[in-house]
C-alpha cells in the first residue's frame, strides 16, 4: 500500500506551526515568514518559483524529497486560502497563482464542499467533507501506487497523527520562539513510540527531525 507523508512541515521550538491572527495578507499571522526563512533560499523552493538558482545544501537536500513518488495531496482548508466559512469568492483558488506546484490532485478538507477546480499543469482542487480515513481512501484512489502526502496545515496534520496514518513525517525545527498560535503537538503524547527517529541540524540553525515507520 502506498505510503502517507509529510515534508517540510515547519515549527517553532516551543511548538507551533503558525502565528496568531492569520489573514489573507497575513496567512501565518503574527510569525510572519520566519518560520519559512530557511526554505527560501534552496534550490527546490527555487524550482517552485520557475527558476534554477538556490542553495544546494543539506536544507536542500532534506526539502527535496518533498515530491517524489507522490501521486496525491491532502490539505486543510487554510493551506488552501484564507477564506473561512461558505465560499464568497470563487475566483481566489489558492496562494499559488494558476499554476500550483502540486502538479496531482488536491484533496481540500472543509465543512463548506464547492465543485472541483482544475489549475494548469495538473494540479485539481476537490473539496470534501470527510474524516481523516476516508479523504485517504479517496486520495489512494486517485493515487495508485503513489504515495499522498498531507500538507498541512496544523491541524490537519495533527488529525493524521491522532489516527496513526502517517508514515513519514518531516518536520524542520525552526530557532524562533511564537509564543502563541496554532501548536502541532497537542494530543500526540508517546508520538516517536511509533516511528524510528533521526534529527540532523543545518548551518541554517535548523534541525530535520524525521519519524519514519519502522
Amino acid at each position: 500500500m502506498s505510503r502517507v507523508r509529510v515534508h517540510n512541515f515547519s515549527i517553532s521550538i516551543d511548538g507551533f506551526a503558525t502565528g496568531e491572527g492569520q489573514t489573507l495578507d497575513a496567512p501565518f499571522g503574527h510569525a510572519g515568514t520566519r518560520l519559512h526563512e530557511w526554505f527560501f533560499p534552496t534550490r527546490t523552493f527555487q524550482q517552485m518559483l520557475g527558476t534554477s538558482d538556490g542553495s544546494a545544501g543539506i536544507d536542500d537536500a532534506v526539502a527535496g524529497t518533498w515530491n517524489a513518488g507522490i501521486g496525491a495531496e491532502i490539505m486543510g482548508r487554510n493551506k488552501f486560502g484564507a477564506q473561512r466559512g461558505p465560499w464568497e469568492d470563487h475566483d481566489r483558488n489558492g496562494w499559488w497563482g494558476p499554476n500550483p506546484p502540486f502538479h496531482t490532485p488536491v484533496f481540500v478538507l472543509t465543512h463548506h464542499p464547492r465543485p472541483s477546480v482544475e489549475m494548469e499543469g495538473g494540479t485539481t482542487f476537490h473539496f470534501i467533507e470527510a474524516t481523516p480515513q476516508e479523504a485517504l481512501r479517496q486520495a489512494r484512489e486517485v493515487a495508485g501506487d503513489l504515495d499522498v502526502r498531507i500538507g498541512g496545515g496544523p491541524t490537519t496534520i495533527r488529525e493524521f497523527l491522532v489516527e496513526d496514518l502517517v508514515d513519514h513525517l518531516h518536520i524542520a525545527v525552526v530557532p524562533v520562539v511564537l509564543g502563541r498560535g496554532e501548536r502541532l503537538w497537542d494530543g500526540v503524547e508517546g508520538l516517536e513510540e511509533r516511528f524510528q527517529v533521526e534529527s540532523v541540524t543545518t548551518p541554517s540553525g535548523v534541525t530535520h527531525m524525521t519519524f519514519t515507520r519502522p
